[in-house]
């Protein structure tokens, strides 16, 4: 699939020079001088037309220059007017199709598998072709299968932010981080959408993505104003142990934008350094919020609503907790934190949400 490119508008601006040339007689003169005025001007303009052009990038070979966590990068416009792209960061795959560009290589993150081209259902459609689909990387990378492909540039922006893995993969070819100053997997969603689109050449399609995704977040708090002022928790239950998703992470930045306040207890314990905290056995009361919202890693939703410690909590009791099914989709797309799985939770989880606060007394 062939990538949008950016469209760049050349803004050229000409000089006049005004010289006269010498010659044998008055009438040479002035003819001459005529002749040479419009010659020299014409390459005046040409001159300073091929500086404007290198001052917006018109003719420099350069489709973007993107400013990330380790400097500014130049994106080269491909010959072909093909931009092969591979993204490695969690979601960044799902960003660049919903901008209309289709990778040619996209790590698994979450999963899904070849049969889903690496992303989530939500985008699976998008995908006309086979983008290579590489096993999350819990290790090292694979630099030499990223550098076969041969990639115009790789996205990167939802990841670790290891500086040597960073170098290497920038060896290879034109490498997108992180914003400057965002911790590991802790871009944003916002920043990370626009890093993206940046990388693309489609900064103006990339905010235009982030205003829509915005309106609808704004329209499903405005549909539920009883959300405003309740106190929430995102967390889960994995290998014998419990986790709470903090700021940062969009399994909380969506309930806050739908106008939660995180639960005391839970807020006195997160990290800011961090998108979760690890939460102890005895310290599972920080999920007794107003409203939680818990799903379980590695677990069947059965087994964490059986969960001894959790059921204990009023907030199970009482019907105020939402457990997804690690089974279905939505906890799939609450993990992922790109536009189009925003709208997912958006349609799915908030009627749960609506529920939830129905029970509350």
């Amino acid at each position: 699939m062939k990538s949008p490119l950016l469209n760049l508008t050349a803004v050229f601006a000409a000089s006049a020079l005004a010289l006269t040339a010498c010659g044998d007689t008055a009438d040479n003169d002035d003819a001459n001088g005529a002749e040479d005025t419009g010659t020299e001007a014409t390459d005046a303009e040409e001159t300073d037309a091929e500086a404007t052009d290198e001052d917006n990038g018109e003719d420099d070979g350069i489709l973007a220059v993107v400013d990330h966590k380790y400097g500014p990068t130049e994106v080269p416009e491909p010959e072909d007017g093909e931009l092969s792209v591979v993204a490695l960061g969690w979601s960044d795959a799902e960003v660049a199709l919903a901008l209309g560009v289709e990778p040619i290589a996209i790590q698994d993150w979450l999963g899904f598998g070849e049969e889903n081209h690496g992303v989530g259902p939500w985008a699976t459609d998008l995908v006309s072709g086979e983008p290579d689909v590489i096993p999350r990387a819990d290790a090292e990378l694979d630099y030499e299968l990223i550098q076969s492909l041969n990639p115009d540039v790789i996205l990167n922006v939802n990841s670790g932010y290891d500086e040597e893995e960073y170098n290497r993969l920038n060896e290879i070819a034109p490498t997108i981080s992180g914003p400057e100053d965002a911790a590991n997997f802790n871009p944003g969603w916002e920043a990370q959408t626009q890093l993206v689109a940046d990388a693309l050449g489609l900064s103006e399609d990339g905010e235009e993505l982030i205003a829509q995704t915005q309106q609808s977040i704004d329209d499903a708090r405005d549909a539920h104003p009883e959300f405003d002022g309740l106190e929430a928790v995102t967390g889960s239950k994995f290998d014998a142990a419990y986790g709470l998703h903090t700021q940062g992470d969009m399994r909380w930045d969506i309930l806050e934008l739908l106008g939660f306040d995180m639960y005391g207890p839970a807020a006195d314990i997160a990290d800011p350094e961090n998108f979760y905290a690890d939460v102890s056995e005895e310290q599972v009361e920080i999920f007794d919020a107003d409203i939680a919202v818990l799903f379980p890693i590695g677990y069947t939703v059965e087994e964490l609503a059986a969960d001894p410690l959790l059921a204990s909590l009023d907030v199970v009791e009482e019907d105020r907790a939402v457990l997804l099914d690690d089974s279905e989709p939505l906890v799939q797309a609450f993990s992922a934190g790109s536009p189009l799985s925003i709208e997912v939770v958006l349609d799915e989880l908030t009627p749960q949400l609506a529920e939830a606060v129905e029970n509350l007394d």
